[in-house]
């Protein structure tokens, strides 16, 4: 079980759904059935496939050690695939290396800065790794953007854990990606910094970025991301709209048990939805926990008539 839905009943949602999306324009970031295994036999990812649209913010949730991170890592250029492909902007990222990782940036886990170098240095020289020109007037906007420009001349060293993170944000931007990914990027922060970062994940997307993130949060998840992801065990087991997936994970279900058996729902309880189980001697009523009534109350009364 997964939030309360079998892997089964995932997968099968998942494949209907798939089936029946209207075609779209072709995805930004396309993963075709990749595999990892190292070389002590651990399979991290088994025959995953996403696609993911140009400005769309897409969380991908599950437990420490479920994938999250290998399979960013591999649309990175970080770590090769063992089986599959991956394209990035339509060009492959095996073939076209330098292209594909110019697209895309990327914000690790860990707090991994130069310590000693000041904010304006940093995020300037990262610019310059990727090849590009000099271009002060947009450090001078991405620094402003993430309320880093009063820091500018600061060493990094001297930064709190959220500006360092921020910091890493801006790294990741410098080469104007038109990609970013986050991995866990409010791990071990406090629910204020939590905010914040949410509202730069949003405000980053309203300027035209596609933006990946993993968390283990599913608050996190449901607060920012058009869509939502399931990794377990290296298996991409659900891709949903988020509204259709919470909504799901809200249905609950009740079981009522009969004193007589039942073949067939009275024609007073049909608008109800119930369904018979148990060879007759169960009713089996689904409802939405986050609505504003269950109907349990009403659907008792009417059993009593």
């Amino acid at each position: 079980m997964y939030f309360g839905l079998s892997i089964d009943s995932i997968r099968r949602r998942s494949y209907i759904r798939k089936n029946m999306k209207p075609k779209m324009k072709s995805p930004i970031v396309s993963v075709n059935r990749l595999s990892k295994y190292y070389a002590n036999g651990f399979q991290a990812l088994k025959d995953v496939s996403l696609e993911i649209q140009e400005g769309e913010i897409i969380a991908l949730l599950g437990p420490n050690g479920a994938g999250k991170t290998t399979l960013i890592s591999i649309i990175c250029g970080i770590v090769n695939p063992s089986q599959g492909f991956v394209h990035v902007s339509g060009k492959d990222i095996l073939q076209d290396f330098r292209f594909t990782r110019s697209q895309i940036g990327l914000v690790p886990q860990e707090l991994s800065v130069h310590a000693f170098e000041s904010v304006w240095a940093t995020v300037s020289f990262t610019r310059g790794l990727y090849g590009k020109s000099p271009n002060p007037d947009y450090i001078e906007k991405l620094l402003k953007s993430l309320s880093l420009w009063d820091k500018k001349d600061q060493m990094i060293l001297t930064l709190s854990g959220g500006m360092k993170r921020r910091v890493l944000i801006a790294k990741a931007l410098s080469h104007e990606p038109r990609i970013l990914f986050l991995d866990e990027p409010t791990a071990g922060v406090d629910v204020e910094l939590r905010k914040d970062m949410w509202n730069i994940v949003r405000n980053l997307r309203e300027n035209g970025v596609t933006i990946i993130l993993t968390t283990h949060y599913i608050e996190e998840a449901e607060e920012i991301a058009d869509r939502i992801g399931v990794i377990n065990k290296g298996e991409l087991i659900l891709v949903e709209d988020k509204k259709e997936l919470m909504q799901k994970l809200g249905k609950k279900q009740l079981t009522i048990d009969l004193s007589r058996t039942l073949k067939k729902i009275p024609a007073t309880l049909k608008s109800k939805g119930l369904e018979i189980i148990g060879n007759g001697k169960q009713l089996l009523y689904t409802y939405d926990s986050h609505g504003a009534q269950t109907g349990i109350s009403t659907l008792l009364q009417d059993l009593k008539r």
